[in-house]
C-alpha cells in the first residue's frame, strides 16, 4: 500500500484486530508476575494501583479513575470495593467538594505496589521493549496517545 493511499476495510479491521490480539496476548504474561499470591485479581486491578502510585499524594478522584481503566462507575465501585478489602486503598470524601470521593493507596498498597513495580518493568521489557524497540515503544505511545485523546474529544 502507498503511504498516502487509504487502507482497505479488511486493512483496517486487520489492524484493529491484531492490536487487540496483542494486548490479549501480552496482558496476561505481564499481569501473572504482579498478581498477588493465591489471589484472584483479575481485571483492571493493578493499572489502579500503578496509576495511584505515580500521582504525587496517591490520590486520585475514583470517577477519574474509573475513566482511565474504562470501567463504570458501579464497575470501578466493585473494584474498589475488593482493593479496600484487600488493604490497598482506601476511600476519602474530598472535604471541599462532598459529591467527589478519593481512592488513596495505604502504606500496604504502596508496599505492594513498590515491590510489583520491578518484576512488572522487566516484563515490559520482554515482551513490549524487546521486540518493539526504544523507538517502537515510543511510537506505541504516541500512536496510543493520539487513539485516546481522539476518542476523548469525540465524547465531548
Amino acid at each position: 500500500m502507498d503511504m498516502g493511499e487509504q487502507p482497505t476495510d479488511d486493512e483496517l479491521i486487520t489492524a484493529w484486530g491484531m492490536l487487540h490480539e496483542a494486548m490479549n496476548s501480552v496482558q496476561p504474561k505481564l499481569l501473572e508476575a504482579v498478581t498477588p499470591d493465591g489471589k484472584d485479581m483479575a481485571g483492571p486491578w493493578f493499572e489502579v494501583l500503578i496509576r495511584l502510585q505515580r500521582t504525587p499524594g496517591h490520590q486520585l478522584p475514583m470517577s477519574r479513575l474509573a475513566r482511565e481503566v474504562s470501567l463504570s462507575t458501579g464497575g470501578f465501585t466493585k473494584l474498589a470495593d475488593r482493593l479496600e478489602r484487600e488493604g490497598y486503598v482506601v476511600r476519602e470524601s474530598c472535604s471541599a467538594d462532598r459529591r467527589v470521593v478519593y481512592a488513596s493507596l495505604t502504606e500496604q498498597g504502596l508496599d505492594f505496589i513498590d515491590r510489583t513495580r520491578v518484576e512488572h518493568v522487566e516484563r515490559l521489557r520482554e515482551y513490549v521493549l524487546d521486540p518493539l524497540g526504544s523507538e517502537g515503544v515510543r511510537e506505541l505511545t504516541t500512536i496510543a496517545r493520539t487513539l485516546r485523546d481522539s476518542a476523548l474529544a469525540k465524547n465531548r
